[in-house]
């Protein structure tokens, strides 16, 4: 009885074997479910880089507004007759916000005088 019972217990862990480690077995096919829920995903975003670039392209074969604003940026083209003017943002300060002009005062150095560093750039 015990030899027929073994025997049952062997061919049950045979006949398990392709579907647990097998080539088709519940971990390979969960690693390729895997691997296509990623590539669904890559597909997504390389699909709105497509309709991206296909937008710039019939818009570069049927205006001229595409082709213009490329040369002003990537070239820096004008028409003819066009003045440019380059606005620079540069914030103002108030006079009463200025910072005071900074005082070297010899009290507050505590490096003997031969080895003071200067803090005004050499030009």
């Amino acid at each position: 009885m015990k030899a027929l019972t073994l025997i049952f217990v062997v061919l049950i862990a045979l006949l398990q074997y392709p579907l647990w480690l097998g080539k088709g077995s519940w971990l390979r096919v969960w690693n390729v479910s895997q691997k296509i829920d990623e590539q669904k995903k890559l597909n997504v975003s390389y699909k709105l880089r497509n309709d991206t670039l296909r937008a710039e392209v019939r818009d570069l074969k049927q205006g001229n507004a595409a082709i213009e604003e490329r040369a002003r940026s990537e070239l820096g083209m004008i028409k003819e007759d066009e003045v440019f003017y380059q606005v620079i943002d540069q914030p103002i300060l108030p006079a009463t916000e200025a910072a005071p002009p900074a005082v070297d005062t010899p009290a507050l150095n505590t490096q003997p005088a031969e080895t003071q560093v200067s803090a005004k750039p050499k030009e």
